[in-house]
């Protein structure tokens, strides 16, 4: 009987995975920074995952979606200085939207 039951408690059990946080758009914009037309430009391009939801088509980004473009765009701009693709004069300033 033992080894039943050894058994039942090495068998894993499922547990439940919390939904992910969704932002929307105007949430995405703030925490970037940027305009709403880039916002909007991202997403339309894929370059920002996003889905839409519901009849009216209502534009969310899961946060860790956010976090992963936020980790690209940091990687992508790392590689482009030490390749030396920044051309000279750009340096990081004060955007203006």
């Amino acid at each position: 009987m033992a080894k039943w039951t050894d058994e039942v408690n090495k068998t894993a059990v499922p547990t439940a995975v919390p939904f992910p946080r969704m932002l929307t758009l105007d949430e995405v914009q703030e925490i970037l920074n940027l305009g709403k037309p880039l916002v909007y430009a991202l997403v339309k391009s894929g370059e920002l995952r996003a889905a839409q939801f519901g009849g009216r088509g209502i534009w969310r980004v899961r946060q860790d979606d956010l976090a992963a473009y936020i980790d690209a765009a940091y990687q992508k701009t790392a590689e482009s200085i030490a390749s030396g693709l920044l051309p000279e004069g750009d340096t990081p300033a004060e955007d203006t939207q």
